[in-house]
């Protein structure tokens, strides 16, 4: 019997057409930028903004139509303006963890130039600051990538971090300068900061209360301890 073309049933959109649990997995989660997405719904934001800053190359047109995917999908929440993880969310977390843990055993090698980003990594840093150690003052931290030609500062106050695109004019309590590569490198855990330091390729000035602290202030990335781990 000749089986015509059209008589052959069609998938639906973005399906494999396969009855398997990872196909199933992979057309919720396999479209461009979803995981990133979860990871950093899984790292706390919980807000548009947050996640349009998070992924600066997605737009927010496709930010959209990502996040009402996952919403039909059961893995978010949309409640008034945040977006929370479900339990079948906050159940990929170990699936996260672990592209984590493979990409960085077989696939980080040095940053590419096109992956640098300064804007991005402070927006990363300034969610991973712990002030706690001194809670009472007013804490400003200056960065400075000379190759980029880039200087931030991250204001830290009764507020909360938050990231200056000009000197606030409160004083700085501690300056940290670096290429952009070395900076990264030491966020997501490939490089020690104390080495950095001691090597040359960070120089950290300022207050000595304020810089003595920098290795506790700056928690890094949440994959930072996977990433040393593979590079052991």
């Amino acid at each position: 019997m000749v089986v015509l073309a059209e008589e052959v049933p069609m998938s639906e959109p973005n399906s494999h057409g396969q009855y398997c649990p990872i196909s199933r997995a992979m057309e919720v989660l396999g479209e461009r930028w979803s995981m990133l997405i979860v990871r950093d719904l899984l790292c706390g934001a919980t807000r548009f903004n947050e996640l349009s800053r998070g992924n600066p190359r997605l737009s927010r047109t496709l930010l959209s139509k990502r996040l009402r995917q996952l919403e039909q999908a059961g893995i978010v929440d949309h409640v008034d303006d945040q977006y929370l993880l479900t339990e079948a969310g906050h159940d990929l977390r170990p699936v996260v963890n672990a592209l984590g843990d493979w990409g960085a055993q077989w696939q980080f090698g040095d940053p590419a130039e096109n992956e640098l980003d300064a804007e991005l990594l402070m927006w990363w840093v300034h969610t991973r600051l712990n002030f706690s150690d001194v809670p009472d003052r007013r804490v400003v931290l200056e960065f400075r990538f000379a190759d980029h030609n880039d200087w931030f500062w991250i204001l830290n106050d009764g507020q909360g971090p938050s990231i200056c695109m000009h000197d606030p004019g409160f004083g700085i309590d501690a300056s940290i300068q670096s290429d952009l590569s070395t900076m990264y490198q030491v966020w997501l855990g490939k490089l020690p900061l104390r080495t950095a330091i001691r090597e040359g390729t960070v120089k950290a000035t300022g207050t000595p209360a304020i810089v003595r602290r920098l290795p506790s202030l700056l928690e890094l990335s949440p994959m930072a301890e996977r990433v040393a781990a593979a590079q052991r």
